[in-house]
């Protein structure tokens, strides 16, 4: 997304340090989210004004507001990114103790030291907090299958501009399976559907299509899986669901008629 700025206006980067930061199009909360980024990510703030901060994330561009509170000022280390779907943050290292927060797949933190407790290992916060070690993986470490990634997210809830292992829309599916890999694509599905990869040729009765191929109708994606399937968030289950992509072109016609486009990472 696109942002004209004043000649000679300072942007002041700025670390979320919540596990969840809604960007929304107007500094109100009743308004609807655009999307979410997600715990370590950085962003640049644009303007500030009575406990709002208008920003541009540096991953995609995306540009809302969001609650000046779930930001801190500068770029802060991370060492990890969380790989799991969703990992929960304890007091300390011990999952006897009370958890104090959860962190979706692809949040990015510091971890300080190890920790073992009955025979589990827990990766240190330097605030004391733990979370179990075999959850994470070091920020510069990633994926090779993004469909694999995809497909950790099965059964996550649908949510309209959600971006995380708790709840996501079909265009962040692929953004944050994608981001698992290293590889940062666009957020919306528009942008998506004329910038990742390459356009194909899915051939009579989608013969040509390999596993990781993108499926795009007017306002919906899916990922070609292999074996004939699609994963994608589905309005229609209103999860993350794994279906057939003939049933699925059957049912999503008379919502946004045929695909219009085959791509390939």
């Amino acid at each position: 997304m696109n942002l004209s700025l004043p000649a000679g206006h300072l942007l002041r980067p700025a670390t979320v340090t919540s596990p969840l930061c809604d960007l929304r199009n107007e500094p109100r909360p009743d308004c609807s989210i655009d999307t979410q980024l997600l715990l370590g990510d950085v962003v640049n703030i644009v303007e500030e004004n009575e406990g709002w901060a208008r920003v541009q994330s540096r991953h995609d561009h995306y540009v809302g507001w969001t609650a000046s509170s779930a930001l801190e000022q500068g770029i802060a280390i991370a060492t990890h990114r969380v790989i799991s779907p969703r990992t929960m943050v304890y007091l300390g290292p011990d999952l006897r103790l009370p958890m104090v927060r959860a962190l979706s797949m692809g949040s990015r933190l510091d971890i300080v030291g190890e920790a073992l407790t009955r025979g589990t290992r827990y990766a240190l916060l330097e605030s004391g907090e733990a979370l179990a070690a075999g959850h994470l993986a070091p920020v510069n470490q990633h994926e090779n299958d993004f469909v694999e990634a995809a497909r950790r997210l099965l059964g996550t809830p649908y949510l309209w501009g959600g971006n995380s292992a708790f709840g996501l829309d079909c265009s962040a599916l692929v953004q944050l399976a994608m981001r698992m890999c290293g590889r940062e694509v666009l957020r919306d599905t528009d942008m998506q559907a004329t910038t990742v990869g390459t356009v194909i040729d899915p051939g009579p009765g989608f013969s040509q299509l390999i596993r990781g191929d993108l499926v795009f109708w007017q306002r919906h994606v899916g990922i070609f899986e292999g074996d004939g399937n699609i994963v994608h968030a589905s309005g229609h289950t209103m999860l993350v669901t794994s279906e057939p992509l003939v049933g699925a072109i059957s049912r999503i016609a008379g919502l946004y008629g045929q695909p219009t486009v085959f791509r390939r990472p």
